[in-house]
């Protein structure tokens, strides 16, 4: 078994992976694509791997390069399509709806009339967000008119490929936290508790992580949340309804998770290593 994991910054968590990777005896390359090109008439340069683990900073980096490898029929983790549905907030949308996931409504608008159109439908306050992003950045709770004209208006102006579609998401009121869980196949590992004062309470804007419990409940829509987008392992952003329910948020398919192993106690990085050595086995997600 042979293994490359693909990387554009060696951070906490690949480093962590590394170290699991060593732990296990597993022979495997440190691939920077930044120093690496790919020859597309030349499968079998990188044909000794039996799998790829991708862990790239950079979404289209990680997309361009899954696209290849797959195109070869070398397994990866995670599969180019699941990071295509989960990469975008409009396809991680409809794939949730589409496999009867629970999760916000959402609106889709190419111009400022139709985005304060939406809006004027779904009732405020609602969250606007670019249709690609992390860590909670470019979000906006928008509560009045005058507030979504000026984002929109903003966003319509500035015209780059994050702000020239306009996505809407239902506004959940949920409690001062939100839920990560983490799924690694067919099974949820863990999930850690985002408390936050802010209505934003991912860990890279402050939110504070702490141990939550993973219930039947929680573990089933986390499962299904993963597979509708196509399997692996993955994140998933769970919320809390006001009626008592769960709703999925998003779905992160390079995920992160060095603030979640200590309140979770959980030995995450070796899951994720003995899943994917099980793909190279296997050939299969």
């Amino acid at each position: 078994m042979k293994v490359a994991v693909l990387h554009s910054r060696i951070r906490a968590e690949e480093k962590l992976i590394v170290e699991a990777l060593r732990n296990k005896g597993v022979d495997f390359d440190l691939i920077d694509l930044r120093k690496v090109h790919f020859d597309l008439a030349r499968p079998d340069e990188w044909q000794k791997y039996d799998v790829v683990m991708e862990r790239c900073v950079s979404h289209s980096q990680a997309m361009a390069t899954l696209q290849i490898f797959n195109m070869w029929g070398i397994p990866t983790v995670n599969h180019y399509e699941v990071g295509m549905i989960c990469g975008d907030k409009i396809h991680t949308s409809l794939a949730l709806m589409k496999h009867g996931v629970a999760t916000p409504n959402a609106r889709v608008a190419m111009s400022k009339e139709t985005g304060m159109s939406a809006i004027n439908e779904m009732g405020y306050p609602v969250v606007m967000k670019p249709a690609t992003g992390s860590w909670g950045r470019l979000l906006a709770k928008i509560e009045d008119d005058n507030t979504a004209e000026s984002i929109i208006e903003h966003k319509v102006t500035l015209g780059s490929y994050q702000h020239s579609i306009l996505y809407m998401q239902e506004y959940i009121d949920k409690p001062m936290r939100d839920i990560r869980t983490f799924v690694v196949g067919d099974e949820c590992i863990c999930g850690i508790m985002r408390t936050s004062e802010h209505w934003i309470t991912n860990t890279a804007r402050g939110g504070q992580a702490s141990n939550c419990p993973v219930t039947d409940e929680l573990a089933a829509i986390s499962v299904a949340a993963a597979k509708a987008v196509g399997g692996g392992i993955l994140a998933i952003d769970v919320m809390e309804t006001p009626e008592g329910g769960y709703t999925i948020n998003e779905v992160n398919y390079t995920m992160e998770f060095r603030n979640s192993i200590a309140p979770t106690g959980v030995d995450i990085p070796a899951k994720m290593v003995d899943y994917v050595l099980k793909v190279g086995e296997t050939g299969e997600l």
